[in-house]
Order: C-alpha cells, then sequence, then structure tokens
C-alpha cells in the first residue's frame, strides 16, 4: 500500500475519450486523483459534481484533476457529459491503479463481500510523490480538504 511520501507508480490507463493516458506525464504539476466506486451513482456524482463546482479553484491552486474508477470509456463519457465535468476521467477497468496504491478492497454490503474502489483521494507534487492520502472519504465538504492540502503544497 502507497504511503505519503513515496511516489506515484508508473501506469498508463485510458481515458474517457480512449486516449492513453502516462501518469509519468503529470510530473512537472501538482495532482489532484480521486478514486471513486462507481459513475453515476448518488455519492460519485455528488463528490464528482463538488470537484466540478470547485475545478476553478483546484486549478487556481496549480493542480490538476483526475477521476478514477473501473468503470469503461463509454460509461465514463457518459457520466462526463451528463455533469458536465471538466476534467479527465480514467479508466482502471483491471483495477491495476487502484490496486497498486491500496483502494482496491474487500466491500461488505447487505451481508455480502465483494471487492471494490474505496472511495479515496490522493494529492500528489509536481514531482509525483504523493503528499496527503485521504482513504475512506466522506464526500460531504471534501472538496475543501483537498483545497487546504493544495494550499499546505
Amino acid at each position: 500500500m502507497i504511503a505519503e511520501g513515496d511516489k506515484v507508480p508508473r501506469l498508463t490507463l485510458l481515458d474517457h475519450s480512449g486516449v492513453r493516458f502516462d501518469l509519468s506525464s503529470l510530473e512537472g504539476k501538482k495532482v489532484v486523483l480521486y478514486f471513486y466506486p462507481e459513475d453515476d451513482t448518488p455519492g460519485c456524482t455528488k463528490e464528482a459534481c463538488s470537484f466540478r463546482d470547485n475545478y476553478a479553484a483546484i486549478k487556481a491552486a496549480g493542480a490538476e484533476i483526475f477521476g478514477v474508477s473501473m468503470d469503461d470509456q463509454k460509461s465514463h463519457q457518459k457520466f462526463r457529459e451528463k455533469y458536465s465535468l471538466p476534467f479527465p476521467l480514467l479508466v482502471d477497468d483491471k483495477a491495476d491503479l487502484a490496486k497498486a496504491l491500496g483502494v482496491y478492497v474487500q466491500k461488505n454490503m447487505f451481508f455480502k463481500k465483494f471487492w471494490g474502489i474505496e472511495r479515496s483521494t490522493f494529492i500528489i507534487d509536481s514531482e509525483g510523490v504523493v503528499r496527503k492520502i485521504f482513504r475512506k472519504v466522506n464526500v460531504s465538504g471534501h472538496e475543501q480538504e483537498v483545497l487546504a492540502a493544495l494550499k499546505e503544497i
């Protein structure tokens, strides 16, 4: 499991448009990398829209933002369009990045166990080092926690 102070692994994922995206291309920029369980579900929509509504402030803090889930490209594209999300959504369909960052976990809902993404956010500095990790994120007010963390970098 990755910890604060570790470098982000170099992986390549597809974005919502089907374009290959290499995480190493983010070096030189501050990054908000947030993981969410599923497109167009209540909590995930609320989180995405709060980041959308604070997008200008995130950019003003010198950061780029990327959402990541195991949904496919088509699902991401529909989700972005439906809610006018201005930032890329990355496809982690095999949970490679989620596993590398320790957010692919066993969950339990209604006495049924399954594997999925734990809502988490990583703040990464311009050298590719994880500076802040938020695990088991509570969506309400999370964008303010992220903005505060960005100001500290």
